[in-house]
């Protein structure tokens, strides 16, 4: 070895034994693997390279800490940026227009997995593992572990991203209350079942009444069966776009998405988008789509507290840590660690905490084997317009972000896992009673029923920015549900008619369904779907005890 390699891992010996704590390999085998990475960017030493991702604790983590280990034991010179997740969009949009390199590698979001594949400006990873960054891809990578490389699959059976953090949308309830006597005894009472984990929407209808409207107050605190989020922003978008109407059964049987229809009420014939309105056979304004909105609307104006509605993502992703909301049908597991802060409401006085997580309900258009929520995959993103040794050197930083060497360590700091070894690890096992029932999740078979946005949809950046406006109008009234979801599914399809126009998407670009009467398609079997007779079956709830002990025994 080189006496500056010699530097390198003496570096490396010290993050190991002071950072890089607990790790699924020996000591021995995360030096080993440091030696691949010292000796792999001997050529790029002194470059500065620079990536982005959105702001979360996991990103914090690796721009303040990992980045800095990087560059001590490679000798490469890596800033991390952090900025907002629409600017990163942004900043990807313009790389791909421009051909300009702003960025030599991004953390976005595998929900553009349908446009990177399409427009073909991202390398794919699986011909570049084996081709050109052969010599800079670590043979201990280990890609099989990633618990999330389908959402980073094209339909061509190309890896084109790799995931870096992941998160799911689940729901959150204050176990503590729902396991009062008089609660229960109140709930039985009044609605003829048990207060427990909603497995439908009706049930999660009726607990959120309960709270709101026959409850009110616990402990001398006014208290709330629900909480969103309802001004116009972009936010109220993701609120959508990350799987509402997947939730409430818009879309077709399939996983990770529903095929021909997804959960964005896209249809696909081949790898052809071909509509998304009714009348083309989407199911973006269908019956089951406006009865998931008309919901949203509902619920947020009768059972969330009355700030709600004008409040952001980020502005509502604390309140149920204050401790005045009973539950929460769409709750980022993001928010884990600052929910089971010590000293809050919602922990008690042994830092346990009071709320646990679950499967969110779903909705009367839901079938077995559809997807029922969404996941965020973070995942790296390499751009063909990024000079070639550029690219390299960052590829080198994102296979250091998550290897093993770091991973699991980085998965108990922002608690977004995305090895099957770290979740499994036992440090997790000791850890899971402080963290509501994320690892129970992440270790259950339900796991796999929640994924991010999928390849049906061409272009992610333009396709997205037209939810929050539309949504928008059904929260302030101006249109009702089914003239929102009219204005978003016609909207939608002028955005693919343009794609299709234009060609730049190739084979598998849009090739638009021509309109005809809504009842030819409704009357098919599967999405989009007829209106039910009963919106709102029996609600049904499941014990969080016994639904913990079930996804034990279906791992045996």
């Amino acid at each position: 070895m080189a006496g500056s390699a010699y530097a390198g891992m003496d570096e490396a010996k010290t993050w190991v034994d002071s950072e890089f704590q607990p790790s699924t390999l020996s000591k021995d085998d995360q030096l080993k693997e440091m030696e691949w990475f010292v000796k792999a960017a001997e050529p790029f030493k002194g470059m500065e390279i620079n990536v982005v991702s959105e702001t979360i604790t996991t990103h914090e983590y690796e721009s303040k800490t990992l980045a800095k280990a990087f560059s001590e034991i490679t000798g490469i010179k890596l800033t991390h940026d952090l900025i907002g997740e629409g600017d990163v969009i942004e900043k990807l949009q313009t790389q791909m227009q421009s051909g300009k390199n702003i960025y030599d590698a991004f953390i976005n979001d595998s929900d553009l997995i349908g446009t990177h594949f399409r427009y073909q400006q991202v390398v794919p990873l699986t011909d570049y593992m084996t081709g050109e960054g052969k010599d800079v891809t670590n043979p201990m990578l280990d890609v099989d572990d990633f618990i999330g490389k389908t959402f980073t699959t094209g339909p061509d059976g190309k890896l084109y991203q790799i995931p870096d953090q992941q998160f799911a949308n689940l729901y959150w309830f204050r176990y503590d209350w729902f396991k009062r006597p008089d609660l229960q005894a109140k709930f039985k009472e009044i609605y003829g079942y048990d207060l427990g984990v909603p497995v439908n929407w009706s049930a999660y209808e009726d607990i959120a009444e309960f709270f709101s409207e026959k409850v009110k107050e616990i402990d001398g605190v006014r208290v709330y069966g629900h909480m969103d989020y309802g001004k116009k922003d972009p936010s109220l978008g993701w609120r959508f776009t990350d799987a509402w109407f997947s939730m409430a059964g818009a879309g077709d049987k399939g996983i990770p998405n529903g095929l021909p229809v997804d959960e964005w009420g896209i249809r696909v014939e081949g790898c052809n988008p071909v509509g998304s309105s009714v009348s083309r056979g989407g199911a973006t304004n269908g019956p089951a789509a406006v009865y998931a909105l008309t919901k949203y609307v509902d619920w947020l104006k009768k059972y969330a507290p009355p700030e709600a509605a004008g409040m952001t993502f980020s502005e509502a992703g604390p309140v149920p840590a204050q401790g005045a909301i009973a539950q929460q049908i769409f709750w980022y597991t993001a928010f884990t660690a600052d929910m089971a802060k010590p000293g809050t409401p919602v922990v008690d006085e042994n830092d346990n905490p009071k709320w646990r997580m679950a499967p969110s309900p779903h909705g009367p258009y839901w079938e077995e084997g559809m997807k029922l929520g969404y996941q965020d995959a973070g995942s790296w993103t390499l751009m063909k317009s990024t000079p070639e040794d550029r690219r390299k050197a960052a590829w080198l930083y994102a296979q250091f972000v998550i290897s093993k060497t770091v991973s699991l360590k980085k998965t108990h700091v922002g608690l977004t896992p995305i090895r099957e070894s770290d979740i499994q690890h036992e440090s997790f096992t000791e850890r899971a009673p402080k963290l509501g029932g994320l690892v129970e999740f992440y270790r259950s078979p339900a796991r796999v029923q929640w994924t991010p946005t999928g390849t049906n949809v061409p272009d992610y950046p333009k396709l997205a920015q037209l939810w929050w406006q539309n949504v928008a109008d059904a929260v302030t009234g101006d249109k009702t549900p089914q003239q929102a979801l009219d204005s978003l599914a016609e909207q939608q399809d002028k955005v693919m008619e343009r794609l299709e126009k234009s060609g730049v998407q190739g084979e598998c670009g849009p090739k638009l369904n021509k309109p005809q009467d809504p009842s030819y398609w409704l009357n098919l079997p599967g999405s989009p779907k007829a209106k039910v007779a009963n919106e709102k079956p029996k609600g049904m709830t499941v014990d969080y005890d016994e639904l913990v002990k079930s996804w034990e025994a279906a791992k045996k």
